[in-house]
């Protein structure tokens, strides 16, 4: 045998604590497991924190976009407007994904950019935050991520490419153990893209757990055929809330007198809206619009708590979190909801995350960003 021991960690997008018991996955094989709070957000945040240890505070990753047009890369796009009409045919899905990829390749992105239902005239008001491969060298900049440490430790690793499906992940993990790679970092996100559709159908997550299962069988056997010892660990970022009902926030504030990008600025996520007022007159129209519909804006010690607090406010002066199940119809994300979402308050029972192991785990790991000192720990095992 090469190694005497390899170290596994399965990312298993949207694999929340709550489908963990529901489900009964892995019992036998991982019997070590934990209930983990979820950080803020959406995976735009889960996938920087749990790469770097850091709060969304710090690296500066909550919603993909953000209402910040002294700083949008894209303010050379809005003498290109009157290509984008009719705005109807721009908002096809079709046509956005390849709308997508040619602005991500103009623009040199090379992480995960996609413009969802964000309208084309808004692009010079805003920024992106995943500008950049996050799993790469260098690549949260001034924050070194889990390729930097691993590497200056000199360890031995393999992290897939988020490029590539889950089927193909888990074949090139395979392969990396054959080369003799004893640590492993495995992304996997289908999961996730299934529950969005799926939540609440039983059969239809179990088959999908039934298909994960048979993954992570074979590459722990694979592992066994490499070394003595097989620590594997599945982490997992957050739940997947089912839905209940919708709300049109936009159309109320659009149709409130106030004028985007002059009296004010908003991101509307799936699950919130992130507003900065421009003037005070703004702030207390829009106040009061909120008022009708069911959530609450974050107080400071909520954002504090949730790891969200800036003094820039550059996430927004006023952050509205919608009740768990609700989703904002239309967003930025979207024209229609969907079956699930996750990204509502991380005490729901929806929201919490999971980690599962086939070794004891340390009392202190509580939270997803907490995953990064224990793989850090682990791979100074070895």
């Amino acid at each position: 045998m090469r190694e005497k021991t390899i170290e596994i960690f399965l990312f298993i997008d949207a694999l929340g604590w709550k489908i963990v018991n529901d489900h009964d996955f892995l019992p036998e094989l991982l019997p070590s497991r934990k209930k983990i709070n979820m950080q803020f957000g959406y995976s735009s945040s889960a996938i920087p924190t749990i790469l770097s240890g850091r709060f969304p505070a710090e690296h500066g990753h909550l919603g993909l976009f953000r209402f910040a047009p002294e700083s949008s890369p894209f303010k050379g796009l809005s003498c290109w407007n009157w290509l984008f009409k009719p705005e109807g045919f721009w908002n096809r899905g079709r046509v956005r994904h390849h709308l997508s990829k040619m602005i991500k390749k103009i623009y040199g992105f090379t992480g995960y950019f996609q413009l969802y239902r964000m309208p084309v005239w808004k692009l010079k008001f805003v920024d992106y935050c995943e500008k950049r491969d996050l799993f790469v060298a260098g690549g949260m900049e001034n924050i070194p991520n889990l390729y930097d440490v691993l590497s200056k430790k000199g360890v031995n690793f393999h992290i897939s490419d988020w490029h590539l499906p889950d089927k193909e992940n888990y074949a090139a993990a395979e392969k990396a153990i054959e080369k003799g790679k004893n640590f492993l970092f495995v992304y996997t996100a289908n999961f996730d893209g299934v529950l969005h559709d799926k939540a609440g159908d039983f059969a239809a997550v179990q088959n999908k757990l039934a298909e994960i299962k048979d993954h992570v069988t074979h590459l722990f056997a694979k592992a066994g055929e490499y070394a003595k010892n097989v620590h594997f660990t599945i982490i997992s970022d957050h739940g997947m809330t089912p839905l209940t009902g919708t709300v049109d926030i936009m159309s109320k504030i659009e149709k409130s007198g106030l004028v985007f990008g002059r009296d004010y600025g908003a991101c509307y996520d799936s699950t919130m809206a992130r507003f900065h007022y421009l003037n005070g007159h703004a702030q207390s129209v829009i106040t009061q619009i909120m008022k009708e519909f069911p959530g609450h804006f974050l107080s400071e010690d909520e954002e504090k708590r949730y790891g969200i607090y800036r003094s820039d406010r550059a996430f927004g002066e006023g952050i509205f979190l919608l009740e768990p199940g609700i989703q904002i119809v239309p967003s930025d994300m979207g024209s229609k909801p969907l079956n699930g979402m996750h990204g509502f308050a991380p005490e729901d029972e929806h929201s919490f995350a999971a980690i599962l192991s086939n070794t004891d785990l340390p009392a202190w790991v509580n939270h997803v960003a907490d995953y990064f000192n224990l793989m850090i720990e682990r791979a100074g095992q070895l």
